[in-house]
């Protein structure tokens, strides 16, 4: 097993003795045995299932130290794989206790049930620990095949895009195998046998078959280099050529901003993540065709040409991504996405200053990146490990933000999310809920009514019996006006389809804003109910003469979605007009118009 480190090409062939093939295999047995048993223990309600702080580590080595463990056969010493191995292990495992700890939202493994949920790994952490391990593992392969602390950065390269390619390859393998056993149980059904079927539906075939299959297509990809670095070549051939189009369309961007404005861009409310997610395109990129660095002059003008000048766009698109997201923070506080995109962008700032200064050297092919991308990694795995421990905790953060907001009086009391606090807020959240349910001073009496109705809710979709009184939800407009005494005494679970109910009639923890005005001009007050969540849409709610309120109209949620229309609405800038087309009445009875926008609504900039 040799690193030719001097070679543009580094060769990484892995020992293929049998005994490597048979090791491989076991652990992908025992993996499906090990998860198997969690499982049914999750089934039964069962040790160790009934100890979370067993369990969640159990469940997060169960599944990420086997898939390291067989990707290290063959290629570390048996010394090295048990240093590896013991060190993710208590990574992973201080990572899930502490997931614990703070008692967020987690993965539900078994049947369901409401009000007894089963807490595993939330899947935040599973997801960076995917990201985490893959990383960390390229960087301990590619330290052992040099045999320095340090590799070469072909090696690094070689060792990131062969692993990269096998999991991808061995996930689609998988996929592929679930398809033809699924095929297969429909083609025995066609004769009447269901037994392949029924064995599709068992846990115990289910789960060993899938982790040895995977283990399999893993050992397959790792003795077959020549192909997996085949693909590898293709692919970043291909995307290379993608290079060129990004840079232009980045470019063009960035020119049209100042004659366009920014206005625009933040009135998105997602601008920072979606140039985040073009930043970490072009990072790809330009790693497609700078490849292991040695290709030199052997890249196409073109590509040269959109690489370079896609290193010197990036600090750009990665400040405008920054403002926005100051801007956001600045407008309503830290959350824990905002946390996570900030962490986000904090690697992409490493990844941006260190390409634009390796594209200010025009005298060589971009060689600064090796050292950029290496450097990065390291700063991406500190990054992660500060984010899912108690020194970076995104709960943590997002809610000492979210009160401070509100004590200081930067939010309202009926902008104030409640919810937020209650299922994102983790145990931090609860902890916040509970001294706002004590809370004395201004509005004390309606955020302790809030803070006690979200308490009670069992989980985000509880509808029933948490919600005592409606008026807590709701900010009656204009401040004169007063909800109609049946109204709040509405049983809205009797109120018709549930569907076009707003949830702020429904769930503790959802604000309103509720006009009282008459609107079709009867005598009699209706209800415009419009949510604080520009998602939800906005019903108007009238009295049925023999008693009763239902939901009678609704306006479409993207027209309030505006900051300024909606700004203008809460302080009375508005007026109840007639429609523009008449409806028709034929014995009787009206026919609905349907009136086509004669102009699309636009936002008025801010």
């Amino acid at each position: 097993m040799q690193a030719t480190t001097g070679n543009p090409t580094v060769l990484l062939d892995p020992v293929v003795a049998p005994r490597i093939a048979v090791a491989r295999l076991l652990a992908g047995v025992l993996q499906g045995l090990l998860l198997y048993w969690l499982y049914g223990a999750a089934q039964a309600r069962a040790w160790p299932a009934t100890e979370p702080w067993l369990l969640a580590p159990l469940m997060l080595a169960g599944l990420l130290l086997p898939v390291l463990l067989v990707s290290s056969l063959g290629h570390l010493s048996p010394r090295r794989i048990g240093l590896w191995m013991t060190g993710a292990a208590l990574v992973l495992a201080m990572l899930a206790l502490h997931d614990v700890s703070r008692g967020g939202e987690h993965f539900i493994w078994g049947n369901y049930k409401p009000g007894a949920p089963l807490r595993v790994i939330s899947a935040q952490l599973f997801g960076f620990c995917v990201v985490g391990c893959y990383i960390a593992h390229a960087l301990v392969l590619a330290s052992a095949q040099d045999g320095r602390r340090l590799a070469s950065y072909p090696t690094y390269f070689e060792v990131a895009w062969k692993l990269g390619i096998q999991l991808v390859f061995s996930l689609l393998f998988v996929a592929v195998l679930v398809l033809v056993l699924w095929l297969g149980g429909q083609l025995f059904l066609l004769i009447k046998l269901d037994f392949l079927k029924r064995l599709l539906g068992q846990a115990w075939f289910v789960i060993p078959v899938l982790c040895f299959a995977f283990s399999f297509a893993i050992h397959i990809t790792d003795v077959r280099p020549s192909i997996v670095r085949g693909i590898r070549t293709l692919l970043l051939v291909l995307l290379s050529w993608l290079m060129p189009i990004a840079a232009v369309l980045v470019a063009g961007f960035l020119l049209t901003l100042p004659f366009i404005g920014f206005e625009r861009l933040w009135a998105t409310r997602h601008a920072a993540s979606v140039l985040l997610g073009m930043a970490g395109l072009l990072v790809v990129l330009i790693n497609a065709a700078f490849q292991n660095g040695q290709a030199g002059l052997g890249v196409a003008r073109g590509i040269r040409f959109g690489t370079r000048l896609s290193c010197l766009l990036l600090p750009w698109l990665v400040g405008i991504a920054i403002y926005a997201l100051i801007l956001r923070v600045m407008a309503h506080g830290w959350t824990s996405e905002r946390i996570i995109a900030g962490a986000c962008l904090l690697v992409a700032s490493c990844y941006a200053t260190g390409y634009a200064w390796a594209a200010s050297k025009y005298g060589d092919w971009l060689n600064w990146i090796a050292n950029v991308n290496v450097g990065t990694a390291f700063i991406t795995l500190l990054v992660m490990l500060a984010l899912f421990s108690p020194l970076m905790d995104p709960a943590r953060l997002s809610v000492a933000s979210q009160m401070a907001r509100l004590n200081d009086g930067k939010v309202s009391v009926d902008k104030f999310d409640f919810e937020y606090l209650r299922f994102q807020g983790a145990r931090y959240g609860q902890a916040a809920l509970q001294q706002l349910a004590n809370r004395t001073g201004p509005d004390a009496a309606v955020i302790r009514a809030r803070a006690e109705a979200v308490l009670k809710r069992e989980n985000r979709f509880d509808d029933t019996g948490a919600l005592s009184d409606v008026a807590i939800n709701l900010t009656v407009r204009p401040a004169s006006a007063t909800l109609p005494a049946s109204f709040l005494q509405q049983d809205w679970s009797e109120a018709g389809p549930g569907w076009r109910l707003p949830a702020c009639l429904k769930r503790a923890g959802q604000q309103c804003d509720a006009y009282v005005l008459d609107f079709d001009g009867d005598g009699r007050q209706e209800v415009l109910l419009i949510s604080n969540d520009p998602r939800a849409t906005s019903v108007l709610l009238a009295e049925k003469e023999a008693g009763g309120w239902y939901a009678r109209a609704q306006i479409r949620s993207e027209t309030l979605r505006c900051g300024p229309l909606r700004e203008k609405l809460q302080a009375g800038q508005f007026a109840l007009v007639p429609p523009k087309v008449r409806e028709l009445e034929v014995d009787g009875q009206r026919v609905p118009m349907i009136v086509y926008n004669e102009q699309e609504a636009s936002c008025p900039e801010q």
